[in-house]
């Protein structure tokens, strides 16, 4: 009998690391370890005085990497009888992204040098650190005037998230920083670097996938934005151009072979094939069996959207990258996403519910999350006269604004605290479908939602809130973790048929994924009173997020009351 063959998908996320050994005949998960960040809040460096900085510690990862992938292989011993480490052939690895480091002339980030490690300008950046805002914004601006093509290619507008903006932030606030890191690379091309012993600058193959979405690579300019760019942006960073190659690389080819004393540290055969990485989002949209006409949302503490579309499509304005082969090889990757989700339900639950509420599901032996939806499922669309916006962390799709803020209109003394949740809820379903609108809008036609991630997992009223404010039917993802699958997907692929892994993604994808046999299907009467509601968030999205529109806003608290009022009362809605 054939031995049985593994791959291990590392998946780097906000808080924690998470490990997955996958059957690559089967996609059976036989073993899966999570590491939690011990450094800052929740693994993230925080300052109580800027909200906007968001740092992690590199230490974090080093220790998460081991951790999770020793944890992840002792689980499969234990569950899979036939299993042997030996039987791993290939490891993928995805990250948060734009997560770039400052690191030295090999490789090795600042933030270990004891001289820096407790500085958080020498750690990663975090992708939701937007401390660099007016940076984004020269960079948006400087690009306008002299080099329009690179916007095109990533919504319109640069992004305090980005790979560029940061770095040209450290440099203002800490030269010391600036100046000691020989050049700067992303979390999702460090991992495969030191796996393989190539994190040296010279050897790294860094991610198109990052490059593309974050950096502004495109290989119809020969790579990085040119440096007589730089040179007009800030001439300082004309020296960082100048340490980064022409070329970038998809996931599944092969960064490099698992060294010795990784092998060691994880108790692994030395020489294992290791692809090179990518974003958690797009590895997510492999696992979760993305293909052309198939929207991919992850959702979690922000979301993802992913798309994939044919290389003759237009420019999307808006969304955070068009770049080829960032999800599948020959296709160009379409990113779209809202800067807060999970974060948003989160901030409520910690900061505005009673605590008569927490004794409640204290005595239920409940979390607040499970205590607020019992309640809010027991709500009708409209019922509360309430309407969000979803931007407590701005707006990353359309707008590309880090600078907007939340709102909730239609609060009255009687308003409860499940009628706000549900409301949050409803708002980020609302911009979760201007999304849907603007691709659609350019010709990226979406036949199916497939959703993955924790909160699309355990919580039944939010999918069903999002058919109804789409119209779509949501679909579930088979795997709890479709980022750490996607990533053994392309660990699958590295490895190669020769191997016994395979040659193309959708070859693993066939074997490996798979959906949720429960799908929530839009309710007709929902759909009626969403569309209303929608209306009423797009005039209140464009009227706060977009320069020159000069409606008048007088009517909306009257037809949210008027709408709420027909609800409570069970009349027909028109």
């Amino acid at each position: 009998m054939e031995k049985r063959r593994f791959a291990l998908g590392f998946d780097f996320g906000t808080n924690s690391v998470r490990a997955l050994v996958v059957d690559i005949a089967t996609g059976e998960e036989v073993g899966t370890s999570v590491y939690n960040y011990k450094k800052g809040v929740d693994g993230v460096i925080v300052d109580p005085v800027d909200p906007n900085l968001a740092r992690q510690h590199p230490q974090d990862y080093l220790d998460g990497l081991e951790a999770s992938g020793r944890g992840a292989i002792e689980q499969a011993k234990a569950n899979c009888k036939d299993f042997s480490p030996e039987q791993i052939i290939g490891i993928g690895v995805d990250t948060t992204g734009s997560t770039p480091i400052p690191v030295d002339a090999q490789g090795m980030p600042l933030g270990l040098d004891p001289k820096f490690t407790n500085n958080p300008n020498a750690m990663a950046w975090l992708w939701k650190d937007h401390t660099s805002y007016e940076e984004a914004a020269a960079i948006t601006a400087k690009a306008a005037e002299i080099r329009p093509e690179y916007l095109a290619k990533c919504g319109g507008a640069y992004s305090s998230e980005w790979f560029w903006s940061k770095m040209w932030h450290c440099l203002k606030v800490d030269p010391e920083v600036f100046e000691a890191a020989y050049t700067w690379v992303e979390l999702a091309d460090l991992i495969p670097g030191l796996l393989t012993g190539t994190q040296a600058p010279d050897r790294l193959k860094r991610s198109v996938c990052a490059a593309g979405h974050k950096a502004m690579f495109n290989a119809g300019w020969s790579g990085y934005p040119d440096k007589d760019f730089w040179a007009a942006v800030e001439p300082r960073l004309v020296r960082i151009r100048e340490t980064l190659p022409d070329k970038a690389y998809t996931a599944g080819e092969r960064a490099g072979f698992l060294t010795e004393e990784w092998a060691e540290r994880l108790g692994l055969r030395p020489g294992i094939a290791v692809s090179v990485g990518a974003f958690d989002a797009h590895m997510g949209a492999v696992g979760a069996g993305i293909k052309e006409g198939t929207l991919v949302k992850i959702i979690g503490t922000s979301t993802c959207d992913i798309a994939v579309a044919q290389t003759n499509m237009p420019d999307v304005p808006g969304v955070c990258g068009i770049v080829d082969g960032s999800v599948l090889p020959g296709y160009l990757g379409l990113e779209a996403g809202q800067s807060a989700v999970g974060d948003i339900f989160n901030w409520f639950v910690r900061n505005c519910v009673p605590a008569s509420y927490e004794e409640e599901a204290r005595k239920r032996g409940l979390d607040l999350h499970q205590l607020l939806t019992e309640k809010a499922e027991k709500q009708k669309p409209g019922e509360s006269g309430l309407l969000a916006l979803d931007w407590n962390n701005g707006n990353r799709t359309i707008l590309v604004d880090v600078r907007l803020t939340g709102l909730m209109l239609g609060q009255t003394l009687q308003t409860k605290p499940e009628e706000m949740y549900r409301a949050l809820i409803e708002g980020t379903a609302y911009g979760a479908r201007v999304i849907i609108d603007r691709l659609e809008e350019y010709g990226v036609h979406i036949e199916e939602v497939v959703n993955c991630g924790g909160i699309a997992e355990k919580n039944p009223m939010l999918m069903q809130i999002y058919a109804d404010v789409t119209n779509r039917t949501m679909k579930i993802s088979r795997s709890a973790q479709t980022p750490a699958l996607g990533a053994a997907m392309f660990g699958a692929v590295a490895a190669g048929p020769e191997n016994g892994g395979y040659a193309t993604v959708q070859e693993a994808q066939a074997a490996m994924g798979g959906l949720k046999e429960r799908e929530f299907a839009p309710i007709p009467e929902n759909v009626k009173i969403y569309e209303k509601l929608f209306r009423m968030y797009k005039e209140l999205h464009d009227i706060f997020g977009t320069k020159g529109y000069t409606a008048n806003l007088y009517h909306i608290m009257k037809d949210l009351l008027d709408l709420r009022d027909a609800v409570r009362e069970g009349r027909e809605i028109d």
